[in-house]
C-alpha cells in the first residue's frame, strides 16, 4: 500500500515557533507539519539568550518525551510527544506528535497573551469561610482555571488565597468570572494578585513576541 495512505500528509514550509523544553523556552523553525505532528529544528539560544552546544541540546532533547509547543503562525498551542530526535549538519531535529492541541482559530492566545497549559492539579481555595478543594483545568503565568465540586455564592472581584499542595505554591488571586454547570459543579477563571513563587513549574508563558531565532 502506498505509504502516503499510511501516515498523515505533511505540508513542507518553515515558520517559526517556540518549545518549553528542559525548563527553557526555545525557539525552533518548523520544517514540515501535518495534522498529527510536526517537524521542528531547535535554536541552540533559549529566549532568555543562554546557549546551548549541539551536543547538549540534543541530549536535552533525548530526555524528552513532551513537551509545549507554540507556533503563532498557524494559531496552534499545546502538548506534543516526542517520537524521534535526530542530529543533522549540527541541526537538532524533534519530530512530534500532537497530543493535547488547541487549533487557536478565533486567536485567543493572541487575546490572553500568554499560553493556558491543560493541566488538573489538586489544590484548595478559602471561600465563604472555608477552604474547599479544586482541580485546575488549566494553569497559566497569570492565572489559572479551576472546577469545583461543589457550588458556592461567590461574586467577581472578589480577592482570596489558595493553594497548591504539589507544587508548593501559594498566593492571592482575583475571581474573574464564575460559571455553575448543569452537573452541579463550578467553575472560575482567576488572575493572580500575588504568588510566593515567580514561576510555576512546567508552564512556560509563550508570551506575543518575537519568536525568530537570534
Amino acid at each position: 500500500m502506498n505509504s502516503m495512505v499510511d501516515r498523515a500528509y505533511r505540508k513542507n514550509l518553515s515558520t517559526q515557533g517556540v518549545v518549553f523544553l528542559a525548563g527553557q523556552e526555545r525557539p525552533v523553525t518548523v520544517r514540515n507539519l501535518s495534522i498529527t505532528g510536526v517537524l521542528i529544528e531547535l535554536n541552540n539560544i533559549t529566549r532568555a539568550g543562554e546557549h546551548d552546544s549541539s551536543q547538549d541540546l540534543y541530549e536535552l532533547a533525548l530526555d524528552a518525551l513532551k513537551v509545549d509547543i507554540f507556533l503563532p503562525d498557524m494559531r496552534i498551542a499545546g502538548e506534543a510527544d516526542v517520537v524521534r530526535v535526530d542530529m543533522e549538519n549540527d541541526k537538532v531535529l524533534l519530530a512530534l506528535e500532537f497530543n493535547n492541541i488547541s487549533h487557536d482559530v478565533d486567536n485567543l492566545l493572541y487575546k490572553r497573551k500568554v499560553y493556558r497549559k491543560n493541566m488538573s492539579v489538586p489544590g484548595s481555595i478559602l471561600l465563604g469561610g472555608q477552604y474547599l478543594d479544586f482541580d485546575t483545568v488549566n494553569v497559566s503565568v497569570d492565572g489559572i482555571m479551576i472546577e469545583l465540586k461543589e457550588t458556592v455564592r461567590v461574586e467577581p472581584g472578589l480577592v482570596t488565597v489558595f493553594e497548591f499542595h504539589e507544587l508548593d505554591l501559594q498566593g492571592e488571586a482575583r475571581i474573574i468570572w464564575v460559571d455553575v454547570l448543569a452537573t452541579g459543579q463550578m467553575l472560575m477563571g482567576m488572575q493572580y494578585v500575588h504568588m510566593e513563587k515567580t514561576v510555576i513549574p512546567d508552564v512556560p508563558q509563550f508570551e506575543r513576541i518575537d519568536v525568530s531565532p537570534a
